[in-house]
């Protein structure tokens, strides 16, 4: 399956829109700090290929580039089962010029041709604004290269049904002592469980969206255990009490019914927005990814049609002194270093990194942006300014995929009554096979 995105722009279009600019401050707008570097009649021909079946956010960015560009044409491929495709596509007779590489590919053999083959894109001759990215989700190899682009963050935290909270004259708690307090008065208003989530095994799901930033935090305090996580000995099973612990507590004080989870949502992101959109939830727990299929699902759900809401996205308040923020990278692009179309390519790649073009983007996709301004969503306007102390940021730890799947079947066993705590931490190594 593929997707063609390809748009040449007539010349009165490209003049209408260039005259557009000075007084559009929307989507229709090339961004103020891009400067073009070639002549606008340059011919060129790019592909990009990705993970997305749908890539609107992309569409719109090429419509924005075309307007400096308008000569050539962009393609874009959806390749299935990219774990298993990317790597052959890049070693084939028709190699794409810029390519998705994603977190989960760190540290695995599998795909080190991705990374071997990428341009540097922090090589100062480029003039690519790296400078406009978090620093916590510049991907910095081991000698300090930067060969991936950061165009999406993600994070793990709750939708907050904002007028439930100002009907019942509750304020969006931050703390866990708060999170108790509240759902004590809204369990009390009629909210039987005023947490909910999907409840599986996945990163969406209830276990891994409450605790794992605990558990990144733990890891974060102490990285001499990463090492002994990552190859799965035993004994590191203790840095997963903290979490374990805080996520049964959620349970057994009655904040979330997981019968009622698994009972009411199915699947751990369609389902999960369609029931939030019912409007009897207080707070959803969930991720960024969650979180960005909410707009297109808004007119799709009756009861939000007929009765709609405002909601945010807010850190699960997990922690005493608060909750831990997972600034987390969801989608990067890489360049092909032996791409035919190589200056065009990097020059697509220099337009679009820039606070304006990477937060349009995001804007678009809802999800986090990952330069420092969230200020174009205001779904996620509970992110800006939050303590860096409580913030865990991608250089921060360096727990590979086998620890994460641990993680993620102990906290599914730890809230389904499957496992306690104890039983959790000593079997770990040997959880997510079971």
């Amino acid at each position: 399956m593929s997707k063609r995105i390809m748009k040449i722009l007539s010349t009165a279009l490209v003049v209408m829109l260039v005259l557009g600019v000075a007084g559009c401050g929307q989507g229709g707008t090339a961004s103020k700090e891009y400067s073009p570097k070639y002549p606008s009649d340059t011919e060129y021909k790019l592909t990009v290929v990705g993970t997305y079946s749908n890539f609107e956010s992309l569409e719109s960015a090429l419509e924005r580039f075309y307007v400096h560009y308008p000569n050539g044409e962009i393609e874009y491929v959806y390749l299935d089962d990219y774990r298993n495709t990317i790597v052959q596509a890049l070693a084939g007779q028709e190699p794409p010029d810029i390519y998705v590489v994603q977190p989960w590919m760190a540290g695995d053999s599998k795909f080190v041709s991705l990374f071997e083959g990428a341009e540097v894109l922090s090589d100062p001759a480029l003039s690519i604004n790296i400078d406009c990215i978090r620093p916590g989700l510049r991907w910095e190899m081991e000698n300090g290269e930067i060969k991936a682009l950061s165009i999406f963050a993600t994070s793990y935290g709750m939708l907050v049904n904002m007028d439930i909270f100002e009907k019942e004259n509750l304020e969006v708690p931050k703390t866990f002592d708060e999170l108790k307090l509240v759902c004590e008065k809204l369990k009390a208003a009629g909210y039987a469980s005023p947490v909910m989530g999907s409840n599986t095994k996945t990163t969406p799901g209830i276990g891994y969206t409450f605790a794992y930033p605990i558990f990144a935090k733990t890891v974060k305090d102490d990285r001499s255990i990463e090492d002994d996580l990552n190859n799965l000995v035993p004994s590191a099973g203790e840095a997963m009490r903290p979490a374990l612990t805080r996520l049964k507590e959620l349970v057994d004080l009655g904040c979330i019914d997981v019968d009622k989870c698994t009972a009411e949502i199915e699947d751990d992101y369609n389902a999960v927005i369609m029931r939030f959109f019912e409007g009897d939830v207080p707070m959803m727990l969930c991720s960024g990814d969650v979180v960005s299929g909410t707009k297109k699902r808004e007119s799709k759900s009756e009861a939000f049609s007929a009765n709609p809401f405002n909601y945010d996205f807010y850190v699960a308040p997990s922690g005493d002194e608060g909750g831990y923020y997972m600034d987390a990278m969801s989608l990067l692009f890489s360049v092909n270093k032996n791409s035919p179309n190589l200056d065009m390519t990097n020059e697509f790649i220099r337009f679009l990194t820039s606070e304006e073009e990477l937060g349009l983007m995001a804007q678009e996709k809802r999800l986090i942006t990952p330069t420092k301004d969230y200020s174009l969503d205001e779904v996620y306007a509970s992110l800006s300014g939050f303590p860096q102390e409580r913030t865990v940021n991608f250089s921060d730890t360096d727990i590979l995929d086998p620890a994460v799947k641990e993680f993620r079947a102990a906290a599914n066993a730890v809230i389904n009554g499957e496992m306690t705590v104890d039983e959790a931490v000593a079997a770990y190594g040997t959880i997510s096979g079971k």
